[in-house]
């Protein structure tokens, strides 16, 4: 199924377009060992969000992986299901961007800091960890 915003035909739409909902370069984390290994790399704790980041080995598959997890702390399921999309959407805008190849992030949300806090200020969180986790000079 498509996004309404993803025009489908006409003269708007073009042969290879891709919807603004999928992200191409990002593959999601779904085994729960994944999630593990990323919890012993490096992590970055900001007010709406904690961020884990593990380097890949060499022999490993290329591209970026992500994977989110909020747990019961952060509230009932329509609570959890609403921080983990806010999570989803920053990643889906900053990482095609600021994360590098063979890496695994790890998105986790807190206590109704990540649905409450403004979306903007949650966007530059994560960039501002992503740039601490990589060593950038910001």
């Amino acid at each position: 199924m498509t996004p309404p915003e993803t025009p489908s035909a006409g003269s708007l739409a073009r042969a290879g377009d891709a919807s603004p909902a999928v992200s191409p370069c990002l593959q999601t984390l779904t085994r729960r060992r994944d999630f593990q290994r990323a919890a012993r790399g490096k992590r970055v704790a900001t007010p709406g969000f904690i961020l884990q980041m593990l380097k890949r080995p060499a022999g490993e598959s290329e591209g970026v992986r992500v994977g989110f997890t909020c747990s019961k702390k952060v509230g009932n399921a329509v609570a959890r299901n609403r921080a983990k999309r806010r999570l989803r959407e920053i990643a889906r805008l900053g990482l095609p961007a600021l994360g590098r190849d063979g890496h695994d992030y790890v998105l986790i949300g807190r206590h109704s800091e990540t649905s409450a806090r403004p979306f903007g200020t949650l966007q530059a969180d994560f960039s501002k960890a992503l740039g601490v986790l990589h060593g950038d000079p910001k």
